[in-house]
């Protein structure tokens, strides 16, 4: 007999719970590739840091500077008077920042600060106080800087800013989360002209306080004026260069209030008028608080 053959069949494809699952997970890996791309979420990108905040609460304070961090002259002539310091003071009436903000200022607040200091010797003070590991940092200096014997004598802008900048940067390697409170260099011609109305006080500036601003204080010669003027310009770059370091650290508070605030007589001290009196120390206490204990960033 002759042989008939049979039409070919196509071969039916089953899809059982092998397939499905296959075809689930499939799905999913591409699911999960497609959002990975689209948000970012790359696994080797580095996921932004947290910005740091602010606490208006610090439990400990050092505070670094110059003679009127220390008291010069609030007290009695040509002396410190540290407890009359608008940081670390003991004084109830000066109501320092130590007396507002830490529980115990006696155990827990350091005055580094020195009379006569320059911002070049901010990164020795800056070291001594990280030994102590404080919670805030506070920073006045700058003011002898400008207050030269002469014009000419003056730390020029870029090696104050080097030092300040150094000195934060050596904060920061060993206390990244400290805070760092910055005051203003205060407007030296505004002392002068307040100081000058007082007899004694121009007879002390003679001792040599002062030079570049306060020399011949009664002078008002167009030249004894543009001398004036210039401190004063330096006096303002040096806060610039402050506010543009203290800027790049999220951690770091500038207060130009200090430069801005009208003292008057007083303020100062009655024994050289021109650092500022037990009054004075009270003003740049509130300053400051006024600023470290302002929420947000």
């Amino acid at each position: 007999m002759t042989r008939i053959d049979r039409p070919v069949r196509p071969r039916r494809i089953r899809f059982g719970l092998r397939s499905s699952r296959t075809v689930a997970l499939a799905s999913a890996l591409v699911i999960a590739l497609a959002s990975c791309g689209a948000d970012g979420g790359h696994p080797d990108k580095p996921h932004p840091k947290p910005t740091p905040v602010w606490h208006t609460d610090p439990h400990s304070i050092a505070a670094l500077g110059d003679s009127i961090t220390v008291g010069f002259d609030a007290c009695t002539l040509l002396s410190d008077c540290p407890r009359v310091s608008w940081a670390t003071g003991t004084d109830p009436k000066v109501d320092s920042l130590a007396r507002r903000l830490v529980d115990r200022p006696a155990t827990h607040s350091w005055n580094f600060a020195r009379t006569g200091a320059l911002m070049s010797d901010l990164p020795g003070q800056m070291s001594d106080a990280v030994a102590r590991k404080p919670e805030l940092v506070t920073v006045l200096i700058g003011a002898n800087d400008a207050c030269r014997r002469e014009v000419g004598a003056m730390t020029p802008k870029a090696a104050f800013r080097a030092d300040f900048a150094r000195s934060m940067k050596r904060l920061r390697r060993a206390l990244p989360h400290t805070q760092v409170y910055v005051a203003a260099v205060p407007d030296l011609l505004r002392l002068w002209s307040e100081g000058r109305k007082n007899p004694l006080g121009k007879q002390v500036w003679k001792l040599g306080i002062c030079g570049s601003m306060l020399r011949d204080p009664d002078d008002l010669t167009k030249a004894a004026q543009d001398r004036r003027a210039t401190v004063r310009e330096q006096v303002m770059a040096y806060n610039s260069a402050l506010a543009e370091v203290c800027g790049k650290d999220p951690l770091c508070r500038f207060d130009k209030s200090v430069f801005d605030y009208r003292f008057t007589g007083r303020q100062l001290s009655t024994w050289d008028w021109f650092h500022p009196g037990a009054r004075g120390q009270k003003e740049l206490a509130a300053l400051a608080f006024r600023t470290i204990s302002r929420a947000g960033s």
